[in-house]
């Protein structure tokens, strides 16, 4: 091991390629920046070892046109949620109704008062256990009859929001706090002109062999947002994923099991691509996974959390690699569904998701899907460490006994 975190604390690739991957811009699936992205990421895995795309069928989106503004015609910043409905060529006028939190009680709570309106629903810290997703605020309001939804994120100066509506019957935005206080309780003019379709999403996969047949996966997406650099998230993983694998190949050969390296896309897309690829693979690939790191806004602050997936061995397992280099990780048990790992639990394969700043809204995380998720918000000290802390847990993953492995498995629990 070693030898291992030696090469990669020595490895000068790690901010280099967080600079260059940051240089595409947000990254948002299916745009030509992405796509070149998606090559530059695909020749840095080739300088490793023999990567290729597997790519995957997706429900793509793409928004024409869109506006949110004052019946007189002021503009006002917006960004059109991934996947929503479109309002036809004309747009319309709607009466604006705030539900604070939005909630779905909140929602509930409303009535009929929701019903043919464009209601504001609050954005939160995303990654927390008191979190309510998006995804159900959104569905709440959509289904007491909301004629519109607007996520509002809630930081002055910052901007608004982005994120997915995921095929909402709606039409859907992400706006600032400035703009919902104007328009609260207003009139409020929301066009989009979107279409969906089918597309396909690159998948970026490196296998290594090991001293076994068996496989750890070390995964992480590289798709975004069309505000800021998308560099928490997950610029942060995928390079980080790109170092641990060029800092552990010369060590392959002693370790129990090989390593595959994925890069997804469509990962905002619902976890669309990862989705894709697990299910339609063979069975019998499949089943050589034992095990799936998942490296997602591993900096924006200091402290990570490894989000086990209901897997209650991983967290100890999971320490105890951390302290052999003298670092910690917190611990979350219960299962949630935020980036890929949760498509490789779903297939039993033991599952975590590494993350910096959970259930910590002060951190610069807040911040993410907006147009603040830039480099300059990422210390380079601060990167490292997460990908030193990353490198123990995969260490201890590719050299674990076999038996000990799959127990991971077999004690998956209620926490799902």
């Amino acid at each position: 091991m070693h030898a291992f975190l030696g090469r990669l604390a020595a490895d000068p690739g790690l901010r280099a390629d967080f600079e260059a991957l940051c240089d595409f811009g947000g990254r948002v699936q299916g745009t030509p920046a992405t796509e070149a992205a998606f090559a530059w990421a695909l020749g840095r895995m080739r300088e490793i070892g023999p990567a290729v795309n597997e790519p995957v069928p997706y429900q793509g989106w793409t928004a024409r046109r869109s506006a949110v503004s004052l019946p007189d015609g002021v503009a006002l910043p917006h960004v059109p949620l991934f996947g929503s409905a479109p309002t036809g060529p004309e747009g319309v006028t709607l009466d604006v109704l705030d539900l604070g939190r939005g909630a779905p009680d909140d929602v509930a709570a409303a009535g009929e008062a929701v019903r043919g309106k464009a209601v504001l629903l609050g954005h939160e810290y995303p990654f927390a256990p008191w979190t309510i997703h998006r995804r159900f605020k959104l569905a709440a309001a959509a289904e007491a009859g909301a004629a519109a939804c607007l996520m509002v994120q809630p930081e002055p100066g910052i901007g608004p929001v982005s994120g997915g509506a995921n095929g909402l019957a709606v039409p859907c935005f992400g706006i600032g706090i400035e703009v919902a206080r104007r328009i609260a309780g207003r009139r409020v003019h929301l066009a989009l002109e979107a279409e969906a379709g089918p597309a396909t999403s690159p998948t970026l996969v490196l296998d290594l062999p090991g001293g076994g047949e068996g496989r750890v996966v070390l995964s992480s997406h590289l798709d975004g947002h069309p505000l800021g650099e998308s560099a928490m998230d997950n610029a942060t993983g995928v390079v980080a994923a790109l170092a641990l694998a060029r800092a552990v190949a010369p060590s392959l050969a002693e370790c129990r099991r090989g390593l595959t390296v994925c890069i997804f896309g469509a990962e905002e897309w619902a976890l669309s691509g990862s989705k894709t690829w697990l299910a339609e693979m063979d069975p019998a690939r499949r089943g050589r996974f034992r095990f799936n790191l998942n490296l997602d806004s591993i900096a924006g602050h200091p402290r990570l959390t490894a989000l086990t997936s209901g897997f209650p061995a991983l967290g100890p397992f999971v320490r105890r690699a951390a302290e052999a280099i003298g670092a910690e990780v917190a611990i979350h048990l219960p299962f949630m569904r935020n980036s890929d790992h949760a498509n490789f639990a779903d297939h039993g394969i033991p599952a975590l998701r590494l993350i910096a700043g959970f259930d910590a809204p002060e951190g610069v995380l807040r911040h993410l899907l907006t147009g603040a998720d830039t480099r300059a918000v990422v210390p380079p000290g601060e990167l490292k460490a997460a990908a030193l802390t990353a490198a123990a847990i995969l260490w201890a993953s590719l050299t674990a006994g076999d038996e000990e492995l799959s127990s991971f498995g077999a004690s998956r629990g209620a926490g799902t």
